[in-house]
């Protein structure tokens, strides 16, 4: 039987409810462009409640290659995908789906993304050995993960719920530990990474001034918050002679895999593309 799929100018789309703000599109359109590719990639905004059945579409009909995921889908597009890989598994999230054979494959790629772009910004990073991530919501899910996968010794999770901090810890397992905001300024101590996953700066809000003079003089500073571009503790951070990545990076180097399972060449993070979000944040500000 001939696949329709193959017949017509190839689709993605990132669903989330609401999806007003979201600047996957521009960075999927502007890969198509680049390649000179036809295909094409959209917002949908789908309430949860259309979400089993949006699914449901997209395993029964041709409309779509696949596509992304964002708040508050990732948990139910895991639960829904028929063949999830090992790292959407254990974050029991999925953000990345695509059609093979009949069968909705699934995985997360925000921490390939969280370490791709430090990588290309910082390389060397994972030498750190300590690292402190404060935060314990769902982007801290994926970060932890990537930063144990990459065999840092320590990780440390630092947030105002010590039991949400625990959750993490029991679930990734070693070299996780929960603490509460008190620890900080300790924990910082002699720390080689620290990772921003909170809404601490975000949009204007205040954040704490924190000891960063104690970590080590190599040390990095990352804040996946990428509006503002640099972050209060960004800015103390580098107040101290530390260097600091920010959180835009991470945005665009989550998207290369998708990019590359729906549309059939794997794209590179360029300034240009950076200098089209910033663009697009500096319009909307």
């Amino acid at each position: 039987m001939h696949d329709s799929r193959e017949t017509f100018s190839p689709r993605a789309f990132v669903a989330g409810y609401p999806i007003k703000h979201s600047r996957s599109p521009l960075i999927h359109n502007f890969w198509l462009k680049q390649f000179g590719l036809a295909g094409s990639y959209e917002k949908v905004e789908v309430a949860p409640s259309d979400f089993p059945a949006f699914i449901h579409r997209l395993k029964t009909e041709d409309t779509y290659r696949g596509g992304n995921t964002t708040i508050p889908h990732k948990e139910e597009a895991f639960r829904l995908a028929d063949r999830p890989d090992a790292v959407s598994e254990e974050l029991g999230a999925a953000n990345t789906l695509w059609m093979e054979e009949g069968v909705l494959c699934a995985t997360n790629t925000d921490g390939f993304g969280f370490t791709a772009n430090l990588d290309s910004s910082h390389s060397g990073w994972d030498r750190a050995n300590i690292a402190v991530v404060l935060g314990a919501g769902g982007a801290s899910r994926a970060i932890v993960q990537a930063l144990r996968d990459r065999g840092l010794a320590e990780i440390h999770i630092v947030n105002r719920s010590v039991e949400r901090a625990q959750e993490l810890a029991d679930r990734f397992g070693q070299p996780l530990q929960a603490h509460g905001l008190e620890a900080l300024p300790e924990l910082l101590q002699g720390a080689g990474l620290f990772v921003n996953t909170s809404s601490l700066g975000m949009d204007g809000n205040p954040a704490p001034d924190l000891p960063f003079a104690g970590m080590r003089s190599d040390a990095l500073v990352a804040d996946i918050v990428y509006v503002p571009l640099k972050t209060p503790f960004m800015h103390q951070a580098e107040s101290v002679g530390l260097a600091t990545v920010d959180g835009l990076g991470m945005l665009l180097h989550q998207a290369v895999p998708g990019f590359e399972k729906w549309f059939g060449r794997r794209p590179v993070v360029t300034q240009e593309l950076r200098d089209i979000i910033l663009a697009d944040i500096g319009a909307r500000a």
